[in-house]
Parts: C-alpha cells; sequence; structure tokens
C-alpha cells in the first residue's frame, strides 16, 4: 500500500483518503481501519464527509490540524467531527454543537470515546449556549441546514480568533429552493464578506449535490 500524508494527520491510502486513528481498534460509522507500520488509520468517505470531499477535490490548505481547537456546528452524529478528532490530537478539542436530540445520542457515544470531543446540544444560533464553554477557537466548521447560515457564521464567528479560519458547506436549497444555486452562493458569500476574506471556493460534486464548499480567513 502507498501511504501519502497530504495535510498534517490525513493521508492518501492508495487512492483512499484517511486520518490516523486517535483511539486504536474503534470505528465510527462503516469506514475500514488499516494498519500500516504499526499505525492505524480510518478511511475517509468523501460521500459521508463533505471536507473529505473538499480534500479530494482540491482544498489547497487545511487548517484543522494537531493541537487546534475547533468550534464545529452541525456536528449531527459525529461522522466529520471525529475525523476532525484525529487530526487535531490529544492536544486539540472540537466542541460539537448539534440541534437533534436524536443525533445527539449517537455524537455522545463517540464523544466518550474520544476525549478531545466535547458535545453541546444546541441551536446554533444560540451562542450564550456555550460560546462561554468554548472560548477562543482557531477554526470554525460550519455544516448546517438553515436558511439563516450566513448569519449564524457570523454570530458564532465571535468566538474565533481574528485571522482564524473558517470552512463552511453552503447547502443552498436549505437557503433558498426556488433560486439557482450559483446565485444563492454568491449571496451568502457577498453577505460574510465584511467579516471573511474568501480564499478558496471548493465544488464538492460527485460527492454531494447542491453545495459550496468555502475557505474563509476571518477579517
Amino acid at each position: 500500500m502507498e501511504l501519502k500524508e497530504v495535510f498534517p494527520n490525513v493521508f492518501r491510502i492508495d487512492k483512499r483518503l484517511a486520518t490516523l486513528n486517535l483511539v486504536s481498534g474503534q470505528k465510527v460509522y462503516d469506514e475500514e481501519l488499516i494498519e500500516i507500520k504499526g499505525r492505524e488509520y480510518r478511511t475517509w468517505n468523501p460521500y459521508r464527509s463533505k471536507l473529505a470531499a473538499a480534500i479530494i477535490n482540491g482544498l489547497k490548505e487545511m487548517h484543522i490540524r494537531p493541537g487546534s481547537k475547533v468550534l464545529y456546528l452541525g456536528a449531527a452524529t459525529g461522522t466529520t467531527p471525529s475525523h476532525v478528532s484525529d487530526i487535531i490530537g490529544e492536544e486539540g478539542e472540537v466542541f460539537c454543537v448539534e440541534f437533534s436530540e436524536r443525533n445527539m445520542r449517537e455524537l455522545i457515544q463517540v464523544c466518550e470515546k474520544r476525549s478531545n470531543m466535547l458535545p453541546f446540544l444546541s441551536d446554533a444560533r444560540m451562542t450564550e449556549n456555550y460560546s462561554q464553554d468554548v472560548g477562543t477557537v482557531d477554526v470554525l466548521y460550519q455544516d448546517v441546514s438553515a436558511r439563516d447560515q450566513a448569519d449564524i457564521l457570523i454570530h458564532n464567528a465571535e468566538s474565533l480568533k481574528k485571522g482564524g479560519f473558517a470552512y463552511v458547506a453552503i447547502k443552498s436549497q436549505s437557503i433558498s429552493s426556488s433560486e439557482k444555486p450559483s446565485v444563492v452562493f454568491k449571496e451568502f458569500l457577498d453577505k460574510i464578506s465584511q467579516h471573511f476574506e474568501i480564499l478558496q471556493e471548493v465544488k464538492i460534486e460527485p460527492f454531494d449535490l447542491g453545495h459550496l464548499f468555502v475557505a474563509l480567513r476571518k477579517r
């Protein structure tokens, strides 16, 4: 097997993406565990993770790194957050905000096995529920289904350090089902442009349709 490091703790094993497993022997979803030279890796499915899809489709820089503090909005059942957990390692922290109680039950099970993942059951609009515990973070990651995705991002950016990075999966259908996705994406980026510098836009088809993945830096 050919092993190549793409970003810190993110690898390509032959043609598959993978992260260095923080919790040896433990799966989170249906990923495969692969051992190479005494180290265990978890395959990272781009059809299950927009961040993985963006990396495969050409994300140039990834500022989620070992030791990073990450605020993750829309953590769902913990698939992508668990790979973030692998990347940031034991010295990092990922604060997982999720609104659905059903998803939260599964997310908590993932967090119980990973000491660097902390779950918060909350609407991402209600930052007062978690901002004090979170403090200041290096990276803000957003994957939420809401018409006001831009406002949620701007509001939560108060927890992001100046010059910190944000990664957002813009969901066109959640914002407007009548507008063309290209129009929705432009309006979103125009709205946040006073708060963020747009570093890169990545289309993530065929892994996810109707989404634009963007990398941002806080002004």
